[in-house]
């Protein structure tokens, strides 16, 4: 897919927010384990980078996926993994399916604010016995009057310590596992909601991450998305942009992390010559590379096939399966040609391989990706025949 010159200006917006905004304050807000998520949310609206792709009428800039995916490419250059984390979830998680099936009071009151930035959103699907395993969610959210009456408890919520409103997944009847669900906004102000202390992860440091309970939540039907009963759908066409999002947001990070390995290689020196001179090292590095370089032709072939309307259900499970594996293949290579300074804390392979690992569990696992590929190669097993 070819960028214009529209394309490289967003992008560097993006980066140059990145170097001045972000990555002066990255070690310190790792250290603390949450950053002004408020404050930098707005500087980012006011840039227009939280609604590239939104609609005009509600404060986005209404480009095409392709600019999205440009912006969120860039943000691999950030030096850590969790600030770019909080604002896939507003982007590209909380608000693509208020986006285009919301109604305009759902949007003026919820995705406007989003977009610049006044409202940190958080997306609500995970529970503590059902990550990828979306269909087995257990909250409820059953009619009272006007009103949904919320009962549940949700896992994992990335933004939650200081969101806003949660684009909730809930059952709203005792239907089909994949027919009974809806997608709500919930404001965080509604009463009932309490948000437990922050998660102790293992990566992703600077993003809040904690369980959230709902215990008789009342908010209006009106903060239905879409329609009743669709919300297993809407998740999974949201999946969809998360997933390509997911992928994209690791290719430059990937490219800075070798590149830095490489002159690391070239300065360290062993047994009397740079670490760089060993060939399975060149060789190791210039395959590791390769599969960076066809991952990214992966993500923009897909991206250009969602653009004219096509399925990419496959495209898109691949490229996060393999975004998955190179999260950890990349930054493992390269650590281990760090050699003792790799081990350390903060130095930049150990960091990437700690906030990459989230990249194959996050947004469907792994093995989520395989068996949806698996459908559509027609390729599970099939039912035993009777004698």
């Amino acid at each position: 897919m070819l960028l214009t010159q529209e394309h490289e200006e967003m992008k560097r917006t993006m980066r140059n927010f990145i170097e001045n905004d972000l990555n002066p304050h990255v070690d310190e807000w790792e250290a603390a384990g949450e950053f002004p998520i408020h404050e930098v949310f707005k500087k980012m609206g006011d840039l227009g980078l939280l609604g590239v792709t939104k609609p005009t009428e509600f404060g986005g800039l209404g480009l095409d996926y392709s600019y999205g995916l440009a912006v969120s490419e860039e943000l691999g250059h950030c030096n850590c993994g969790g600030v770019p984390l909080s604002i896939g979830v507003q982007t590209d998680m909380a608000t693509p399916a208020l986006a285009r099936f919301g109604s305009d009071e759902l949007r003026r009151d919820y995705l406007a604010p989003a977009i610049a930035g006044e409202m940190v959103a958080s997306i609500a699907v995970s529970e503590p016995h059902a990550g990828s395993d979306v269909a087995n969610i257990k909250t409820t959210a059953k009619k009272d009057g006007d009103d949904y009456v919320i009962n549940g408890t949700k896992m994992w919520i990335t933004n939650s310590p200081k969101a806003d409103w949660f684009c909730l997944l809930a059952n709203t009847s005792d239907g089909k596992p994949h027919m009974n669900k809806s997608l709500i906004i919930v404001p965080k102000d509604a009463g009932g909601i309490t948000v437990d202390k922050r998660l102790n992860k293992l990566g992703m440091r600077s993003s809040e991450t904690a369980q959230v309970y709902f215990d008789n939540v009342r908010v209006p039907q009106r903060n239905l998305i879409g329609t009743e009963g669709a919300g297993f759908m809407l998740q999974m066409i949201q999946f969809q942009e998360e997933r390509l999002w997911g992928a994209a947001s690791g290719i430059r990070g990937y490219d800075n992390l070798i590149r830095q390995t490489i002159e690391y290689c070239k300065e360290r020196e062993a047994f009397g010559m740079p670490l760089i001179n060993n060939q399975y090292i060149h060789f190791r590095l210039a395959e590791l590379q390769t599969e960076v370089e066809l991952l990214r032709s992966l993500i923009w072939r897909a991206c250009e096939e969602y653009i004219g309307g096509k399925d990419v259900l496959q495209l898109a499970s691949m490229a996060k399966l393999k975004a998955g594996r190179l999260s950890r293949e990349v930054p493992d290579t390269c650590l281990q040609y760090w050699g003792g300074n790799g081990f350390m804390w903060d130095n930049p392979a150990s960091r990437h391989l700690r906030d990459g690992r989230l990249a194959s569990i996050g947004g469907g696992a792994d093995e989520v990706m395989l068996g949806i590929i698996c459908k559509t190669m027609d390729i599970l097993p099939g039912k035993k025949k009777s004698s």
